[in-house]
């Protein structure tokens, strides 16, 4: 998403707590003797054996996206063990597994024009907004995830759109019309019956076809309620209609009027009734983009609210969960730690502790997860850190790009040729570790190899293109001093 004004600092508005020490399953000494990597002078530290990363991250790409276009499209996905088309399952309409993402609209197409423009392929990014135009309509009977079709669908329309129409960004596209905003006001009137809530709070899903007449399910994550902000607000600043943020907004902040006194929320909540239907509360899985969006709707839209809301929870967060290296799952009233695992998704904290400035705690954190990375060749999507030598307890790696982003973020603030090597070996591992036939296959069991025959959108969308963006030094986006910020499907 591209905004206007200029990046505002917010570093001094945080107020930045200490953690007390634990029993880690990485002993401390060792977690501190890798932090130590980063108090080298970067001189002496050569890049020389870094491969030639970021050639190899672009074929990589293109292996995957090529693979798409001749097996996947027009479907949603391309499954790349056999090399087959991935839609909806209509026979099961309560595969959410499946369904709450893949809604019969060529969403890998979508979800992957801003990487080409990325990848300063103009000629395919013209290409896909054209397949786009000629394929891709949202008036389908899907029932889809109101965050998951938001983030990935309208994200995609949105970010292309952007690039298709400024002359300042390098790649407008001639005679182009405005197809890619005309969609992404149908895709979003079509999940506006979703906020017609008592709380304002979401639906969880909707069906593009009928609405919400056959949506019986209330329960939504805080994460897929509160982040909405960035693509609705565009979408109203692009068309003048302001509906579209409106409802984004007091979404928003219905969720943060429910907080506990310790100023925390929960990972789930009723749309109707307004409780919380989950005590938990972490960094991670179902909450993590809430706070994302708080500090980065802000950064976008210069509102202090927002700036509000991240630096009351951010404090909370580093006051209630911190816990020397990692950030643990508490209960949100009394504090109390409920879980022995952080998961996957939790990732993504690094980067956006560097957006707010705070680079040391940054760095120790992406610390926890480098150490997991270098374990398993990947992150599983669940390890617990209460047995002394670490355990898996949900094994899947899906090609996430959490750690990926949060890799690259580090490096863009602090410079530090370490973490172009961390870069070098995710990449690696993918190569050694994913890579089939048609793309790159979803790691099932990171301890035992096995594979899914599953490579979503995000992988084209996030992964590939941090991983991009990371060995790509010379970027123009790297050089944008505006306040543009990525989504959380880092468009």
């Amino acid at each position: 998403m591209v905004g206007r004004r200029k990046f505002a600092a917010v570093a001094g508005a945080l107020l930045l707590l200490a953690g007390t020490p634990s029993t880690f399953a990485f002993p401390k000494a060792h977690l501190d003797r890798l932090k130590c990597v980063l108090l080298i002078p970067p001189l002496l530290i050569s890049i020389a054996n870094v491969p030639p990363s970021r050639q190899e991250t672009k074929e990589a790409f293109y292996h995957s996206w090529s693979h798409y276009l001749n097996y996947g499209f027009p479907e949603d996905e391309v499954a790349p063990i056999s090399c087959s088309g991935r839609g909806s399952d209509r026979k099961n309409p309560n595969n959410i597994g499946l369904n709450d993402v893949l809604g019969d609209f060529s969403l890998t197409l979508i979800d992957s024009m801003d990487t080409l423009v990325m990848m300063d392929d103009q000629e395919g990014f013209e290409a896909a907004v054209k397949k786009v135009e000629r394929f891709v309509q949202f008036d389908l009977p899907s029932r889809v995830q109101i965050f998951e079709t938001t983030i990935r669908v309208i994200g995609g329309l949105l970010s292309a759109h952007i690039y298709a129409t400024s002359p300042d960004l390098g790649h407008q596209i001639k005679d182009y019309n405005g197809s890619l905003l005309t969609l992404a006001v149908d895709l979003a009137d079509r999940l506006m019956p979703a906020f017609d809530t008592p709380t304002g709070i979401p639906l969880p899903r909707a069906n593009l076809r009928r609405g919400i007449d056959q949506e019986n399910i209330t329960e939504t994550c805080t994460a897929g309620a509160g982040s909405l902000v960035l693509e609705f607000a565009t979408l109203s600043r692009l068309t003048g209609d302001d509906k579209y943020e409106a409802v984004a907004r007091r979404a928003f902040f219905a969720i943060w009027e429910r907080r506990t006194a310790l100023d925390i929320v929960g990972t789930a909540i009723d749309s109707v009734s307004g409780l919380w239907l989950s005590a938990m509360s972490g960094v991670g899985a179902s909450i993590d983009s809430f706070y994302e969006y708080a500090l980065k709707s802000y950064i976008l839209l210069g509102d202090e609210q927002f700036l509000d809301v991240f630096a009351l929870s951010y404090a909370a967060i580093k006051e209630n969960m911190l816990d020397d290296w990692l950030y643990k799952n508490i209960h949100m009233v009394t504090g109390q730690v409920l879980t022995g695992w952080v998961d996957a998704l939790a990732a993504f904290f690094p980067g956006l502790q560097v957006l707010a400035g705070d680079v040391n705690a940054a760095v120790k954190s992406h610390l926890v997860y480098y150490k997991i990375w270098m374990t398993y060749a990947g992150t599983p999507e669940r390890w617990n850190y209460v047995n002394r030598k670490g355990s898996v307890e949900l094994g899947w790696y899906g090609l996430r790009p959490e750690f990926v982003e949060s890799n690259y973020m580090l490096y863009r603030a602090t410079k530090d040729p370490f973490y172009l090597h961390v870069g070098a070996q995710i990449l690696s591992d993918l190569q050694t570790r994913a890579r089939v036939a048609c793309g790159y296959a979803s790691i099932h069991n990171v301890q035992t190899g096995e594979l899914d025959d599953r490579m979503e959108s995000f992988f084209l969308s996030e992964t590939l293109k941090y991983l991009y963006l990371l060995f790509d030094v010379d970027n123009p986006l790297n050089h944008d001093g505006s306040n543009f910020v990525f989504s959380t499907e880092a468009h």
